[in-house]
């Protein structure tokens, strides 16, 4: 592991330290709620400091991402169908993104890369650090699992995939809201980028159903059928995956690989779910909606390994935990078993990320060394 890597160590612990200034407790469950009250409110000291600490988070986190170079393994994939995309052949790509690479082109000139990585980590960073903000009532636990669980490095590979991603996290508020239009509005503008996402409609629509009703057998019948489905009609979905991408099929991605390190996390998840569900997930509607979106990834994960990239699928559900975590560890009573939960959660966390930081190396992942094209 050479010096680079210390550019993503030293940017994790900072912007963690800065997200311990903000203390959002008190107005995530307003900004949660919405309307006209929580929009009308006036800033108070304490919400400046939130804001300053957020947006120097922001800058730190958008700084090392727009000005990267030659990182990840489709950079240069990337650049080249910019270049198409100028010349208006034909690419793969959604017509969102297409748009806004012609656009940008227009304006800065052919061939000018550098200026469209920025304008989509400036894009990608905004809905990362705002869902953070409205919806992690502990904004420093919950950025710190956004760092180590790799959303963030990762946005530097996979622009498209990451964009819809972080519109994904940021829409979640908009379930609970009730706001379902807005929420559709939101995941059709990301559907702009990578129509993946339109998955989450169903998904997070159906999370927030049970996380309001009262569990009866109709809805454990509903569940086992949906499982059965993903165990027997896999050529099913697989034809309906290959209708919206026709090169995923027989490709490296069609390996029927099972994701074995998510699975681990969503079970282990689970199993604190369970441990803090009579104080925690019982009667709080938000937590049951993080909970259910969990227990949607594990079932992904465990039965649908058929699915090309089942990572990425999976991560409109599992990301969820960037929230629940927090929430449950931060509801516990002081005592020996939240210290012990607290420092088991951190350390899984944060050995994944040395994990990571040890795979970034690899050529089909290539997130390291870091350059950018200050001083590279």
């Amino acid at each position: 592991m050479e010096w680079s890597a210390l550019v993503y160590i030293t940017l994790t612990i900072v912007t963690v330290a800065l997200g311990l200034f903000v203390e959002n407790g008190d107005y995530v469950p307003q900004a949660i709620r919405g309307g006209r009250a929580f929009g009308s409110r006036p800033c108070e000291r304490q919400q400046a400091r939130n804001r300053i600490a957020a947006f120097a988070i922001y800058c730190l986190l958008t700084g090392v991402s727009a000005c990267r170079i030659a990182v990840g393994n489709d950079y240069w994939v990337y650049r080249d169908n910019f270049k198409l995309i100028a010349q208006e052949r034909h690419v793969s790509s959604e017509i969102g993104f297409n748009y806004i690479v012609k656009w940008m082109q227009d304006i800065f000139g052919y061939d000018e890369y550098l200026y469209i990585f920025a304008l989509f980590s400036i894009i990608t960073v905004f809905f990362f650090v705002k869902a953070l903000y409205e919806q992690g009532s502990y904004f420093a636990f919950s950025l710190y699992l956004l760092m180590t669980g790799g959303y963030y490095f990762n946005s530097l590979n996979s622009v498209r995939y990451y964009l819809a991603l972080a519109i994904a996290l940021f829409s979640m508020k908009y379930v609970l809201r009730r706001e379902y239009g807005k929420f559709v509005l939101a995941i059709l503008a990301a559907a702009m980028f990578h129509k993946s996402v339109l998955l989450v409609i169903p998904v997070y629509l159906t999370a927030g159903f049970l996380a309001s009703a009262s569990l009866k057998r109709r809805h454990y019948v509903a569940g086992g059928i949906f499982l059965c489905t993903l165990i027997f009609c896999q050529d099913l979905y697989k034809e309906i995956i290959f209708f919206f991408y026709p090169f995923y099929r027989n490709s490296a991605f069609d390996n029927g690989q099972l994701s074995y390190a998510n699975i681990l996390k969503c079970v282990c998840v689970l199993a604190l779910c369970l441990l803090c569900y009579k104080r925690s997930l019982g009667e709080d509607r938000v937590n049951r909606f993080y909970f259910f979106l969990n227990l949607a990834g594990l079932a992904v994960y465990c039965c649908g390994a058929f699915i090309p990239e089942v990572s990425r699928v999976g991560y409109y559900m599992i990301i969820s935990q960037v929230f629940l975590l927090p929430r449950l560890l931060g509801e516990m009573p002081r005592g020996w078993l939240s210290r012990l939960c607290h420092a088991g959660v951190a350390c899984a966390f944060g050995g994944y990320f040395v994990l990571l930081l040890r795979d970034m190396y690899a050529v089909d992942i290539r997130l390291l060394p870091y350059l950018n094209w200050i001083f590279n």
